[in-house]
């Protein structure tokens, strides 16, 4: 076993047990490239164990915190089937090391979409968009962590929990929404704040697939990234997202 391997299999062991490790790459001597092979051969361990991939994440989707991470590009993950939590039902807080919620618009493609997809052709292959939540967690202890360690750990993403699929012809580049805790707004932004159009992240996901060998088929869910900073969550907490004109999604969390 080479040692990005090896360093797949720690990570799909701290997110199985849910147990911190130390950072992998603390002085950001792993390139892009390398953190993404661990995390490909970390999402292989999980479809060896019989998950499917059912899409893709959007990381680093605002471009002040590209700016303050030195980057020019965003981030990507990849979803299975197992991360995905029912609308309304109940994660264990024990699932997680540092979990925390973010805010977002997920998009169901209901034809393949191309590397070189534009914004048109990107928009007229969704099928549905709707409101959504994801649950990040880092595994590394003491939420200390590189590009790289982040990137090759799934990107964070942990869990995603999405609402009533609507139809995408409306606008939906600009919507307010909240995210509540015990329906109370915590964190209050819009759907703009996602590279300035929700589409644009789309359109990145396509091409960051698509370069990867893993090209955007039909029925992929793309989650399009934080439209406000993330909340920590903790037991006991109901969580949800209220979207203008696309209604709400939520979950509790229990001890």
């Amino acid at each position: 076993m080479d040692h990005l391997q090896e360093l797949a299999r720690l990570l799909d062991d701290a997110a199985r047990q849910a147990t911190a490790v130390e950072q992998i790459d603390p002085e950001g001597k792993l390139s892009l490239e390398q953190a993404y092979a661990i995390q490909a051969e970390s999402l292989a361990l999980r479809g060896a164990r019989g998950e499917r991939r059912v899409g893709v994440k959007m990381g680093f989707t605002s471009r002040a915190k590209m700016a303050q991470m030195g980057l020019s590009d965003v981030i990507w993950g990849r979803l299975t089937d197992a991360m995905r939590v029912e609308e309304g039902g109940t994660v264990d807080a024990a699932r997680y090391v540092h979990a925390r919620a973010e805010p977002e618009l997920a998009f169901v493609l209901g034809r393949p979409l191309p590397g070189d997809a534009s914004a048109a052709e990107a928009l007229a292959a969704v099928e549905a968009v709707a409101p959504a939540i994801e649950i990040i967690d880092s595994r590394y202890r003491d939420f200390r962590f590189t590009l790289t360690d982040v990137i090759a750990d799934n990107a964070s993403s942990s869990g995603f929990v999405i609402g009533p699929w609507s139809d995408p012809r409306g606008d939906f580049g600009n919507l307010g929404l909240a995210l509540c805790i015990d329906g109370r707004p915590v964190q209050v932004g819009s759907t703009a704040a996602i590279l300035g159009h929700p589409i644009r992240s789309l359109v990145a996901a396509a091409r960051l697939a698509a370069a990867a060998g893993e090209p955007l088929q039909a029925g992929a869910i793309v989650m399009a990234g934080g439209a406000t900073s993330a909340e920590w969550i903790k037991p006991g907490q109901y969580v949800s997202i209220e979207m203008e004109r696309l209604g709400s999604a939520g979950f509790s969390v229990r001890e």
